[in-house]
């Protein structure tokens, strides 16, 4: 039986384990040893080492290093993660995330469910980005389960808005900021293309190209992009009006009260119409 090595050696155990026949009763048992793995050849160490390690690295890369076969790894680390979700207890979510994922490149999407508040996966599952794959999820967490749901946050996919409405009709849809936001940098982009479509001569190489710079996040930006880029908004009025109009709507997602929130959105729209920024 395997078991941890010492540093570079390894070592195996030998041990007697007790076998009882249950005649007419039923089938032969076994005695259980609550330090050995399910797996018949490892021990509960081998488990955890394995689980732990997965977090960080393939399960092909953890059989390289502990020089086990990827079967046997595999199984130690289902071991794991099922003593994992039974430690956590039965999920009892309160905000959900819903987003899709690709297998891999050019198969369809499969839906993956979270719990935002205790931050641990829920459901992964379904065979699309339908309303139908999602309604699968809440099948399998039960309406009791359903009940106690008060927020789901999405994107604007209208799928994932219709199902909640109808599966879970108490859950409020928030959306992702940066489904909001982004819109507002399309529309930024749109003001740049038409501005370099519009200069002529000299200016024009000021703008072209440039499109990593003006859109990026200023934080995201390092210090000679921060400099080129206030330097372009400062030559060109637009684009200028164009980034204040959309760092302006930035803060709606910080207001703790609805009341705030929405008094900004509306003077921010009000503002929309004197500075004639068709995007």
């Amino acid at each position: 039986m395997r078991a941890l090595s010492c540093g570079e050696v390894h070592l195996d155990l030998e041990l007697d384990v007790r076998r009882v026949d249950g005649g007419r009763c039923g089938p032969v048992k076994r005695e259980r040893l609550t330090w050995l793995a399910d797996h018949p050849f490892d021990t509960k160490r081998c488990a955890f080492l394995v689980g732990r390690r997965g977090r960080a690295a393939t399960l092909k890369d953890v059989a390289k290093e502990v020089h086990w076969h990827g079967d046997s790894v595999k199984e130690l680390e289902q071991q794991y993660l099922r003593e994992q979700w039974r430690r956590v207890g039965p999920p009892g979510p309160k905000v959900i995330g819903l987003e899709e994922i690709a297998i891999r490149k050019g198969h369809p999407c499969r839906m993956v469910v979270s719990d935002l508040l205790r931050r641990r996966p829920l459901w992964f599952g379904g065979t699309d980005r339908s309303q139908a794959s999602l309604a699968l999820c809440f099948h399998a967490l039960g309406m009791k389960t359903c009940r106690g749901l008060y927020g789901a946050v999405m994107d604007r996919w209208k799928p994932f808005r219709n199902a909640p409405v109808k599966q879970v009709p108490a859950a409020r849809i928030l959306f992702d900021k940066f489904q909001v936001i982004g819109p507002l940098g399309a529309a930024l982009d749109q003001v740049r293309t038409s501005e370099e479509a519009r200069l002529t001569g000299q200016d024009r190489p000021f703008i072209q190209g440039q499109k990593d710079t003006l859109l990026s996040h200023h934080a995201q930006l390092t210090l000679e992009g921060r400099r080129s880029r206030a330097k372009r908004l400062q030559a060109n009025q637009r684009l200028n009006l164009a980034e204040r109009l959309k760092e302006s709507f930035g803060p709606l997602g910080n207001y703790q009260r609805a009341a705030w929130a929405r008094r900004l959105f509306e003077h921010w729209k009000q503002a929309l119409k004197w500075q004639r920024v068709k995007p």
